[in-house]
């Protein structure tokens, strides 16, 4: 895993090599085992790569690297983790390469000389981000993997056209500036980060998974194109498993997320991996240890608050498996102490309040290995959400009821306030309450009156919606559902959103950083493609059977440990961000939302920010998802990044 970046200008417009170590300095946590630059300054072309040795640790390994007869250099950051049989068929062409070490960089830059790189792309299975400049035909192709494990920005700014891995090695050029996009702050807002291709800063994108762009020397830049969608590897073959039976089912997903993980096992310093005790992670465990003749190194985070706490599930299947398990306990004082670290570290607002203890459990992890293995893409790929079942079963019933009824009972609904509807939900016996409070049966009525299960199931993912008027100088009338998948089932197609944009924007970026920030790299067995293309493939009856979700992934699971140790309520990697913003966090909060602050930064709407504050901070109903995204922008924007 490294960090990756570089310029393309007009020659003479910048000291390149001053450029390109400043860049490189900003992604030092990324990659602390080594720099390298290199520079064409007739061209105007820099690249640089900071280094964290995984794979062949000796300076054979060092990037940027050029491929064998000098057509190509990479900057490449990432796992190709079928890069020995890439090797061994590149043996076998006419003119084989003549090898000077063992790294999947070397053997990717051989490759691009023998087949080009988008076919390269294809036959790759890793997670990577990509820069790569062909000399001869003065062209820099940049690429990211499919499913989004590796992020990269690239686009026009005023120093010219730039790339990295992350955005603070834009910021570090010099002549650089940036300034936020209301439309991204907005979506934002929405999602509680900014969804791909868009990005916080106007003139910057984010590749988007799977695809590749080409910039010409002269700054001229092809539209993105894609080599690989899960819609096209899903949707027009493989429908023979449909007829399957369960067990060959079973044995198909044991024995495809098996070679992954074993590929993914490969490498040249210490290994562990996560482990919460949930299906996903402990598959990944168990699957490890099998293959293992020494124990595999597990790490957890536990909270002092029971409900949130997963670590004792997570220490019952460590010593089932014989793990060599490593838990930390998490209080409210660790979490207050990591948030000045937020902004530096996700360095574009981000708000998965998760990614404290993923932060945390990080930090832990990197102080014994360099490599942690994670079961993510579990609930995308095989249905763990509860939520799909629940939305399907929601919008069944629902879309029968003609629109006009619905948007009068949504307007009626609305009729009280809040505050009036949590007056009646107080009157009611506490066995009535459940969780619901004013707002909630508001935002309730906003599923109802919904048209499609886009918009019914994009209104829950969101927090702050387009036409809510927060964000100063931008608005929208309705919700953008253009880029909902379809799919045969309703579940089907809330998977492939996730997996499209929730999936790659919120938790892959989430686990990117925060393990980068500590020099870890992670690696998620779940999103080989091959895995995923499987996972679309199936008949829905063994993703969700009955009330029970994942259902084939915990046949599989069945074949190492106990179900007694998996079986519980779904809790998710939450913290208890509400209780905490009431108590150690309030002055924190109460200083970043305070009304003149919100005022002068010209952003947001101070009224509707100072209305959400008040009805959490008085108890009156839990605002803090909302309160989260508005806190991790008024960070991120304090911190000098805008």
């Amino acid at each position: 895993m490294c960090g990756v970046a570089g310029l393309l200008v007009r020659a003479g417009q910048l000291d390149l090599e001053d450029a390109a170590r400043r860049m490189s300095a900003a992604l030092l946590h990324r990659g602390p085992d080594g720099e390298g630059i290199w520079t064409d300054p007739a061209v105007g072309i820099a690249l640089a790569h900071r280094r964290l040795a995984i794979i062949d640790l000796s300076p054979q390994g060092q990037q940027p690297m050029h491929s064998p007869r000098g057509r190509f250099v990479a900057s490449f950051n990432g796992e190709i983790y079928n890069f020995r049989e890439l090797r061994h068929c590149l043996d076998t062409e006419p003119d084989p390469p003549r090898w000077r070490g063992h790294s999947d960089t070397e053997v990717l830059l051989a490759a691009f000389e023998a087949w080009g790189i988008e076919e390269t792309l294809r036959k790759s299975v890793g997670m990577f981000a990509i820069a790569v400049w062909d000399r001869r035909d003065r062209l820099l192709t940049l690429a990211r993997d499919r499913l989004g494990e590796k992020p990269l920005y690239y686009g026009t700014s005023t120093a010219g056209f730039v790339f990295a891995s992350e955005l603070k090695a834009v910021r570090a050029v010099p002549g650089v500036s940036l300034h936020v996009d209301r439309q991204a702050l907005a979506a934002f807002m929405q999602f509680g980060c900014v969804p791909a291709p868009g990005c916080i800063y106007t003139g910057l994108r984010k590749l988007q998974p799977g695809h590749f762009v080409v910039i010409h020397a002269d700054g001229d830049m092809q539209e993105p194109q894609a080599y690989w969608t899960l819609k096209d590897r899903t949707t027009s073959s493989g429908r023979e498993l449909m007829q399957a039976g369960d067990s060959e089912l079973i044995n198909l997903v044991h024995d495809q997320i098996a070679v992954a993980v074993r590929a993914q096992m490969i490498s040249d310093v210490p290994i562990g991996a996560f482990l919460s005790g949930g299906v996903d992670s402990s598959l990944i465990v168990a699957l490890m240890q099998a293959q293992s003749s020494r124990p595999i190194r597990t790490y957890t985070i536990g909270f002092e608050e029971s409900e949130f706490d997963e670590a004792p599930f997570a220490a019952a299947v460590a010593r089932h498996l014989g793990t060599e398990h490593v838990e930390l306990r998490v209080t409210a004082e660790d979490a207050a102490r990591v948030i000045p670290d937020l902004p530096h570290i996700y360095d574009e607002p981000f708000a998965d309040s998760s990614q404290l203890p993923t932060t945390l459990v990080a930090r832990l992890t990197s102080r014994r290995v360099s490599v942690a293995l994670s079961g993510d893409g579990g609930d995308e790929l095989f249905a763990g959400y509860p939520r799909y079942r629940l939305t399907s079963t929601a919008w069944q019933r629902m879309k029968h009821v003609p629109v006009p009824i619905r948007t009068v009972l949504a307007t009626l609904i609305r009729g009280a306030s809040p505050s009036g509807w949590n007056r009646v939900i107080n009157a009611l016996p506490v066995s009535l309450r459940g969780q619901f409070n004013g707002h909630r049966v508001h935002r309730l009525s906003k599923l109802i009156e919904s048209r499609s299960l886009a918009e019914v199931y994009i209104r829950l993912m969101s927090q702050w919606l387009p036409d809510a008027g927060l964000v100063l100088g931008w608005s929208a009338t309705k919700l953008d559902v253009s880029r909902w998948p379809t799919g045969t089932t309703s579940i089907e197609e809330m998977r492939r959103w996730d997996v499209g944009q929730y999936l790659p924007d919120d938790l892959l970026v989430k686990v990117d950083r925060a393990a980068m920030s500590a020099s870890l790299e992670t690696r998620a067995p779940l999103l080989d493609h091959r895995v995923a293309e499987i996972a679309f493939r199936l008949p829905e009856r063994v993703l969700v059977r009955g009330n029970q979700s994942k259902w084939v992934l915990r046949q599989v699971l069945d074949r190492y440990i106990p179900r007694a140790l998996i079986e519980r309520p779904k809790a998710g990697f939450s913290v208890p961000l509400a209780a905490w913003l009431r108590g150690p966090l309030r002055i924190w909060a109460a200083d970043l939302l305070d009304p003149s602050r919100i005022r002068s930064q010209g952003l947001l709407d101070e009224v509707k920010v100072a209305q959400v504050w008040n009805e959490h901070a008085t108890g009156r109903m839990d605002r803090s998802a909302h309160l989260w995204n508005l806190l991790m922008f008024q960070a991120w924007l304090e911190s000098g990044n805008s």
